[in-house]
């Protein structure tokens, strides 16, 4: 995910290469960054004169890195941080810094990687307004931002965050059935993929719910209505809400 924010930062023209410091422990990786930005400052850890009283910072490491990373950057004095650590709330990563620096909680999901993802984001105790703007024109670089209460961010995880690979595994899904009804494996791959993509869109941009979209392809009688009989048999739409529900509860214990 970081690597995809550093991408879309700076396709959008918001910084420049030269602008970026980032700091990443694994040299393979550095390497690979230095062969996408010869610009890119790429270090293993961040030195105090990389920093000026205006530096933002982003933690993009596992949840168990983030209070460890907070503790890093509080001490170089970062004038604000944004994190995409998952689980981790803005009060423990408060609690890891010298002061009251203002902390932003992101969650975002993977379609950032190609510009299409959705965001939403949470300030904590010492934000303000300009804190959010900062976050959001950072994030709007890779998709849609939205801005919610800190406390609706485990459910967003749910819902976005681990979305896309729900949609993936409905995808693999399809694809089986498509092989097994007698398509090649590429023109069913291409169905699915095309037909997923399509669907998407027309969900964000028709002024109906997914009930009514739904409904509108599902003629009584017709081979829709048959699919949609089977999958409610088997009980598809309680084993999603169950889904979300348990990445909802591992994104809370994360938080614990």
């Amino acid at each position: 995910m970081g690597t995809g924010l550093v991408e879309g930062i700076v396709a959008s023209g918001k910084l420049t290469a030269d602008q970026i410091v980032v700091v990443e422990t694994d040299p393979e990786r550095r390497a690979l960054l230095r062969l996408t930005y010869d610009d890119l400052v790429l270090c293993d850890t961040p030195e105090l004169d990389q920093l000026d009283a205006s530096t933002g910072a982003i933690i993009a490491v596992k949840p168990e890195g983030a209070e460890g990373a907070a503790r890093l950057l509080g001490a170089l004095g970062v004038a604000r941080i944004v994190s995409v650590a998952a689980g981790i709330s803005c009060a423990r990563l408060e609690a890891a810094l010298p002061g009251p620096i203002p902390v932003v909680r992101a969650m975002p999901n993977s379609p950032a990687l190609i510009g299409a993802g959705v965001t939403v984001i949470s300030g904590g105790s010492h934000v303000t307004k300009a804190d959010l703007d900062w976050a959001e024109d950072l994030f709007s670089a890779v998709g849609t931002v939205l801005r919610l209460a800190e406390r609706h961010l485990d459910a967003v995880t749910g819902v976005s965050g681990s979305g896309p690979a729900y949609v993936f595994f409905v995808a693999e899904a399809l694809i089986e059935a498509g092989v097994t009804a007698g398509l090649p494996r590429d023109v069913a791959t291409t169905l699915t993929a095309e037909t997923i993509l399509g669907a998407g869109k027309l969900l964000v941009e028709a002024d109906e719910s997914a009930e009514v979209l739904r409904a509108q392809v599902t003629s009584p009688g017709g081979t829709t209505a048959a699919a949609v009989r089977a999958l409610e048999a088997r009980a598809v739409r309680s084993a999603f809400v169950e889904a979300v529900m348990a990445a909802v509860e591992r994104s809370r214990s994360l938080g614990r």
